[in-house]
């Protein structure tokens, strides 16, 4: 492997990525269960939420990828697998479980939270190790997941 030299000693850059590959397995998880409500929405919103999971599952796994590019260029590699991913992920799984539209809503919004408070604390432990660009990138990718907790708040209300 070649020299990684962007001022970060081999330790932090290794810890920082299993932060990141910890935010990544939670937030895939999330972006497959915002994807299965896409697909089994119902109710008398069907087409708003439809389109509301699509464009949320379409934000997430753009922030899946960004997340895992992010520990690429630390050097590591990125984890892949659901295996992977359940092993260390908050969020949990519900197979066969298919609740209406606000039960949706609220197991979503739920997601969302778990990864803002494993977000937050992860920008500061970023910090506390001096590595701002990553502390930058966690306090952007918090404000993504803040903006799409408070659009599910709205659909609740």
């Amino acid at each position: 492997m070649t020299h990684i030299a962007i001022g970060l000693s081999d330790e932090t850059r290794k810890v920082v990525s299993q932060k990141l590959s910890h935010i990544l397995g939670n937030q895939f998880l999330l972006y497959i269960k915002t994807l299965k409500f896409h697909w089994n929405v119902r109710g008398s919103d069907f087409k708003p939420l439809h389109l509301f999971f699509e464009e949320q599952y379409e934000d997430l796994l753009e922030m899946v990828d960004e997340v895992a590019e992010r520990i690429r260029a630390l050097g590591h590699m990125a984890p892949g697998t659901a295996q992977e991913y359940l092993k260390t992920a908050e969020i949990v799984e519900n197979p066969g479980e298919n609740p209406h539209e606000k039960g949706m809503l609220e197991i979503l919004l739920h997601d969302h939270e778990i990864i803002i408070r494993l977000i937050r604390k992860e920008v500061d432990a970023t910090m506390e190790l001096g590595d701002a660009g990553t502390n930058n990138f966690l306090c952007d990718m918090m404000e993504r997941h803040e903006k799409m907790a408070w659009m599910l708040r709205a659909f609740l209300e």
